[in-house]
This record gives C-alpha cells, sequence and structure tokens, in this order.
C-alpha cells in the first residue's frame, strides 16, 4: 500500500511540474551516427572547458574533501565543475535504487510509465543540485569568504554548472549523441590523468618530470636511467605504465568471457541471437559503492577525529581511526588506515599487512555489494528471465515461462556474480596500492565504458544492415 502510496504521488507530482521543466527535444527522425559522434565532442569540449574555469569567489581549500569521487563525480576542484556528475549519479542511483527495491513501481513496459520515471528522476537532480551546491559551498568555501554575497555567487556558480552539465547529458542520452553524457566525460578524464601521467612535461618533486615518458627521455640524455623503473612519492615509474597495461589487458580479456545461451524471437521469425551471461555480469557498480562507501567512512572518521581525539590519546577512539595531527588528511591507524590503500609500491612495501588487509576488504565489500546490486538492479535470475519473455524472445528446447528460463539463468548468475565481484576487487585493490595511471577504480570505468561504447557502435552498425534484428538487440 505504501508502495502504491508514494508512486501516486509521484505520478502527481510529476503531472504538476512536467509542463514547467526545460527540456532537451528528442531529435525528429534519427540522426546519422557520424552527426551523434560531432554532438559528443561538442558536449565533451564545453565539459572540458567548464572544467578549466575557474569557481569565482572560491579560494583553495587545505583539504580536497571530494578527492575520492573526483574519479567517479569526472570533478575538477575550484572550477565550475566541483560537483561534476555527482548530482547526476546521486539521484539516478537513488531512484534506481527505490524502483529495484520495488518502493517505487513503475512498468517500463509502458513508454508513459518510463516517462514518468525519467520525468521524476530529473524533478530529484534538481533537488540534489540545489541541497549539494548550498551545502558544499558552505562547508568547504565558506570559511574562506569575507563578504556573504561572494558566497552565494559561487552557489549559483554550482548550481548553473551542474545544471548545464544535466542538460548536456540528456543532450546525449536524447539521441543526439550516442550513449551518455556521464560515462563519456567520466571516460575523458580518466584517458585525462593516464596521458597526463605519461606525457606532462610539469616538473616534479624529484628533479624530473611529473610525465614518464619526458622523464625516461631527459634520463637517458643525463645519462642515469637508475630511477625509471621505480619512482618515490607516487610519481609516474615504468613500473606503473607497465601495471596500467597490464590490468587495461587482463580487464579486456575478463570482459569478453561470458556464457552464451541461445534464444529465438517469437516475433521475428527465422531470427536467434545469443542471450550473454558475462564474467563481469555486475559491471562497476559494486566498485564504485564500495569505494562511496570507504570514503564516506573515511570522512565521519576524520570529524570525529578533529572533534574528540585531535591528539591520538582516546583509547577508544583509535580503535576507529588515527590521524596525523600535522597532516589530518592522513590515516595513521585504526580502522581507517587500514581500509584506506597505502598507495605506492614504496609505501606498501613500509607495511605490507595494510596493504594485503586493504585487497581483501576491497575483495569483500565489493562481493557484498556485488550480491546486493544484482538483487536491487534488476540483475537477478528473476527478472533478467522476465526482461527475456518481455522481450518476446525463448531459449530452445525450454517452456515459454518465467519457472524453467529462471531455473536455467539461476545456475550462472550467481556464480558470475561472485566470481566476477572477487576479480573486480582484487583488480582494484590491486591497482590502488600499486598506483596505477587514473587510479584502479579509474581505469576499470573507463575499460567498461569503453567496451560499452563499441557494442553500441557495432549495434548501430547492426540496425543499418538489418533493422529488424537492430531492433531487437536494442530491447535486450
Amino acid at each position: 500500500m505504501a508502495e502504491g502510496t508514494l508512486t501516486n504521488f509521484i505520478r502527481k507530482v510529476v503531472f504538476k511540474a512536467e509542463p514547467y521543466l526545460p527540456q532537451v527535444p528528442k531529435p525528429k527522425k534519427k540522426i546519422p551516427l557520424p552527426t551523434r559522434l560531432l554532438w559528443c565532442g561538442v558536449a565533451l569540449l564545453i565539459y572540458m572547458v567548464m572544467g578549466q574555469t575557474p569557481l569565482f569567489g572560491a579560494t583553495a581549500p587545505e583539504f580536497d574533501f571530494l578527492q575520492f569521487a573526483r574519479v567517479i563525480f569526472a570533478s575538477q576542484q575550484g572550477t565550475l565543475v566541483e560537483l561534476g556528475i555527482g548530482p547526476i549519479v546521486t539521484a539516478g542511483l537513488l531512484m534506481q535504487l527505490l524502483r529495484g527495491s520495488e518502493i517505487l513501481r513503475f512498468d517500463f513496459k509502458k513508454p508513459e510509465e518510463r516517462g514518468i520515471f525519467q520525468t521524476a528522476t530529473k524533478l530529484v537532480t534538481y533537488i540534489v543540485i540545489v541541497a549539494e551546491s548550498i551545502v558544499y559551498a558552505a562547508a568547504v568555501y565558506g570559511p574562506g569568504v569575507s563578504e556573504p554575497y561572494v558566497l552565494y555567487v559561487m552557489i549559483g556558480q554550482l548550481m548553473a554548472a551542474s545544471i548545464i552539465i544535466m542538460f548536456l547529458d540528456e543532450l546525449i542520452q536524447k539521441g543526439w549523441g550516442l550513449g551518455s553524457g556521464i560515462s563519456l566525460f567520466i571516460m575523458a578524464g580518466v584517458a585525462q590523468q593516464i596521458l597526463w601521467s605519461m606525457f606532462s612535461p610539469l616538473p616534479a618533486g624529484d628533479g624530473g618530470t611529473i610525465g614518464i615518458i619526458p622523464y625516461i627521455g631527459t634520463s637517458i640524455i643525463d645519462g642515469d636511467v637508475s630511477n625509471i623503473l621505480f619512482r618515490s612519492n607516487q610519481l609516474p615509474s615504468i613500473f606503473g605504465l607497465c601495471l596500467t597495461a597490464g590490468i587495461l589487458l587482463i580487464l579486456v580479456f575478463t570482459q569478453g568471457m561470458k556464457v552464451e545461451i541461445p534464444i529465438v524471437s517469437t516475433k521475428y521469425r527465422g531470427f536467434s541471437a545469443v542471450y550473454p551471461i558475462k564474467l563481469m555480469y555486475v559491471s562497476n557498480i559494486p566498485v564504485i559503492l564500495a569505494s562511496a562507501l570507504t570514503a564516506n567512512a573515511v570522512f565521519i572518521g576524520q570529524m570525529f577525529w578533529a572533534n574528540f581525539n585531535p591528539r591520538n590519546n582516546n583509547v577508544f577512539m583509535n580503535i576507529l581511526g588515527q590521524f596525523d595531527p600535522t597532516s589530518p588528511s592522513t590515516p595513521i591507524g585504526g580502522i581507517i588506515y587500514y581500509i584506506t590503500p597505502p598507495r605506492g609500491l614504496d609505501v606498501a612495501v613500509l607495511d605490507p599487512m595494510r596493504a594485503v588487509g586493504y585487497v581483501l576488504f576491497m575483495i569483500g565489500i565489493v562481493v557484498v555489494f556485488g550480491r546486493l546490486w544484482v538483487e536491487l538492479g534488476g540483475l537477478s535470475p528473476k527478472s533478467a528471465a522476465q526482461n527475456l519473455l518481455d522481450a518476446d524472445v525463448q531459449i530452445p528446447g525450454f517452456r515459454r515461462s518465467n519457472q524453467p528460463v529462471e531455473a536455467l539463468l539461476n545456475k550462472y548468475i550467481p556464480s558470475v556474480t561472485i566470481i566476477g565481484s572477487i576479480i573486480l576487487g582484487l583488480l582494484a585493490g590491486v591497482s590502488d596500492v600499486l598506483g596505477v595511471f587514473g587510479s584502479g577504480i579509474g581505469v576499470l570505468l573507463m575499460v567498461d565504458i569503453l567496451i560499452n561504447y563499441y557494442t553500441q557502435l557495432v549495434r548501430e552498425q547492426v540496425e543499418v544492415v538489418m533493422p529488424r534484428l537492430g531492433a531487437l538487440l536494442g530491447r535486450k
């Protein structure tokens, strides 16, 4: 009853608010692929320019409170994209969890129901934008503001920039571009970090350049190549470059591993295909959730430490976490110390138990979130079986009903969920500890997004040659 009441309330709110919501119109006809790629480039260019535009009135804070989420949110500190895609991701994830847990009940087989859900998500995004802009500006930049109007201007900038980002994402998703703006911005941000680590000519603390390629060149010219394999202070090195390439190869290889179940169309006679159950069935959502949870735990631990244990002399609080008084963002003991990665091989060698503990922690928490996401995200055997039936396909040799199809999928989905989560947690943990370019979670996200874009490009080509088969693939 409560679920139905909430859903009906949302329908009423959407019905009243929709006429006043500005929206990007859908194209009247399908746009050619080159034009859609051009629109993607324009949206990305606007986003990158905003990422280099300073936030008026902002002073550099002592600590970067969003450092843990910069990769996930594709954001840049002190710029118009300070919040990045954070409000969009937060609102979308909240609505998906509410729908996956069936607190909100919408029938996505009906276009009007899907439209109501999308509009409701947009309304929630506006609310999150306002809330995050006010809280973040007041908490991070507020103490350094001399005039109240400057704080109001910063809040307005954050809101306006976040709304522009929301429209750029909507522009791409509604058919003017390809894929989603969120994925595009994350991928570009991670790629930028990797390229920076490889080619940056700016000077580093060890007397060389930040980028490993220029550093190798200058080291060869100077006749001293003793430090190019490993570098201190987490600077890019040949070891990091080889590790990044190795992680990329492993991810590409594992993404291609799947169980293929043959399916045939009940609507288009003669069409057959396969339903792939990938080894990485849960995608990267569990890693994102695990990283966000860990970062929030660290942030709360910092608050408790600053208020109740600044000298690390409280025995009970020391169990939770201890921080370096000269650098409050650096944990030196307690539970928080072991759930944060010792970034860099040189740091990991000094405390190998912490490195091993962090990797095991990442594996365990990603497995927990993986199983949770399968249930809440509509990926369970029951939901997958229903999606197959809704797509007008069936598995040869099985009756066209939920129970036999669900029983077949139940042989594979729980197993790949656990195995895939273990691999993701292991790769993310090891990558963060050893210091891959772009961070471990960043590389995971970039590979997943690139593979999804490749799949979409293949689907676009299929639709050109065989429109009916392309339509069927688009529904799965």
